[in-house]
């Protein structure tokens, strides 16, 4: 039985000294953790997505610039691109955010068209952010045809993830869906077809119990995977290895 970690950020060196990183490498691997995808959100943390991806064998690397940040601007994200080693899967986290205000919406959009382009360019998946912005999200999603992805960390209304997986996104769930209050919620995220799902950590953040108050590592992956296993009545081995399969698919993972 193994799992996929579609989505953290353990490379980036503001949230994991190298101990740390080798640490939740090892505890990855206890826990039947058999791909790891680091995931940019600038210029930095996507050079060191694409490190330490090249390192270790088992990791793999997502680069983009995430809404927060495109006020700096993407450029330097086609540099890597160009090279478009085999450990670099997708672009991402790019999207909307209107929840904070760190960049102008003009400033937002522009990055996510840019990022979109190349991902249509380049011929790689995107992992998505929106945060209440999904109906400017999906205006500028429609010019891009036949883009590929995941709407990480999913959180939002039945109508938009209808849209989502009417699109042939896939949906990512993380610590956040084992540990919400809102049964609305529950139900919303216990409806969306197994065969759609991307499991992740978003490691450090959204620790899932029961190790709430810690921090997340992909390690513990595992335990939204048992979450959900309980909550749809379902084999751990069978929802392992089909969202295992969703994750390779999708990032053509080896």
């Amino acid at each position: 039985m193994q799992f996929v970690d579609t989505h953290c950020h353990i490379h980036e060196s503001a949230l994991f000294d190298v101990a740390m990183v080798d640490d939740a490498l090892n505890a990855a691997t206890e826990a039947d953790v058999s791909k790891i995808i680091g995931v940019g959100t600038n210029i930095k943390s996507s050079i060191e997505a694409v490190e330490l991806a090249d390192r270790i064998a088992f990791c793999y690397a997502i680069v983009g610039v995430h809404p927060h940040d495109s006020k700096d601007g993407v450029d330097y994200i086609e540099q890597i691109l160009k090279k478009h080693s085999k450990k670099v899967v997708g672009v991402g986290e790019i999207g909307l955010d209107y929840f904070y205000a760190h960049s102008p919406k003009p400033a937002q959009y522009k990055a996510l068209e840019q990022q979109l382009e190349w991902a249509t360019e380049y011929d790689l998946p995107v992992s998505f952010h929106v945060r209440d912005a999904f109906d400017d999200f999906w205006s500028i999603f429609a010019n891009f045809p036949g883009v590929k992805g995941v709407l990480h960390s999913f959180t939002d209304n039945a109508q938009n993830l209808e849209r989502g997986l009417s699109e042939g996104l896939y949906i990512g769930l993380n610590g956040i869906s084992t540990f919400t209050k809102d049964e609305t919620q529950r139900q919303l995220f216990d409806s969306i077809p197994l065969e759609r799902i991307l499991l992740e950590t978003d490691a450090p953040f959204l620790t899932p119990p029961p190790h709430r108050g810690k921090v997340n590592e992909p390690a513990f992956v595992r335990h939204v995977a048992e979450y959900h296993a309980k909550r749809r009545g379902v084999e751990l081995e069978h929802l392992a290895r089909v969202t295992s399969a969703n994750a390779s698919t999708l990032f053509s993972l080896s």
